[in-house]
C-alpha cells in the first residue's frame, strides 16, 4: 500500500474496533471495478436500444440489483425493457470482457484480511452470486468470509435493510454489532435502516 492507502487502512482499523462483525460490499468497495460495470451497462443498454445511456446512473444506484437498475433505466429512458434479459446481457459482457482484470481496493482488502479469524466477516452485494463469486475469486477473497448475501436472496435488495439483516442473522451477530463498508448511498441507506454502523470507503 502507498501512504494514502495506509492512512485509510488505519482509519478503517480504528472505526471497526467496537464491532463484532464486518459486512463488505464488493463492487466499488472490495473491488476497484465500477468503471468496468459502467462500461458493461452502457454496452448492454445499446444492445437493448438505448444508445445514449448516461453512466452516472450506475454510481447513483450502486448496490441495487441489476434487474432493478435495468427497470430504472427503462423508466428514465421511457423504454419497455425486459429486465431479466438486460441483466443477462450486462452480466455476460462484464464477465466476458472485464472480470478477470479486476483489481482490489487495497486498503479495504487488507482490512478484511486483517480480521480473518478475529471478527465475523460477511459479504453483502447487489450483484448476482455467480458474478460476485468470480470477482471474489479474482481478488483472492474466496474462503475469507463466513457468509455471502447476493441479489435475489432476500425479497428486497439494497437500499432495503433485508440483505444486511440476513447476513447478520447468518453470522449470529446482532445488527448493532455489525459495521458495513460501502461506496454508495443505497448501501448506506440499507445499513442505517438495519441499525448498523457504516463507512463510505470512498469518503475517508
Amino acid at each position: 500500500m502507498n501512504a494514502e492507502s495506509l492512512k485509510k487502512f488505519e482509519i478503517l482499523l480504528e472505526k471497526s474496533k467496537p464491532y463484532k462483525a464486518l459486512l463488505y460490499d464488493v463492487d466499488g468497495t472490495l473491488a476497484n471495478n465500477m468503471a468496468a460495470h459502467k462500461a458493461a451497462y452502457v454496452a448492454a443498454a445499446a444492445v437493448h436500444g438505448i444508445d445514449n445511456l448516461n453512466d452516472d446512473i450506475v454510481q447513483e444506484l450502486a448496490g441495487w440489483p441489476t434487474v432493478d437498475v435495468a427497470a430504472e433505466i427503462g423508466r428514465r429512458y421511457e423504454r419497455d425493457i425486459d429486465v431479466l434479459a438486460f441483466a443477462r446481457t450486462k452480466s455476460g459482457i462484464f464477465v466476458d470482457e472485464f472480470i478477470q482484470q479486476t483489481e482490489p481496493i487495497d486498503y479495504v482488502l487488507q482490512h478484511l484480511l486483517e480480521h480473518v479469524g478475529k471478527k465475523k466477516i460477511g459479504i453483502v452485494s447487489g450483484g448476482s452470486r455467480a458474478t460476485v463469486s468470480i470477482t471474489l475469486d479474482v481478488i483472492k477473497v474466496t474462503g475469507k468470509f463466513e457468509t455471502l448475501v447476493c441479489a435475489g436472496e432476500t425479497p428486497e435488495g439494497k437500499p432495503s435493510p433485508q440483505p444486511f439483516l440476513l447476513a447478520a442473522e447468518q453470522l449470529g451477530v446482532a445488527p448493532e454489532d455489525c459495521l458495513v463498508f460501502e461506496d454508495g448511498d443505497p448501501g448506506v441507506q440499507g445499513a442505517i435502516a438495519a441499525g448498523m454502523g457504516w463507512v463510505r470507503i470512498d469518503q475517508i
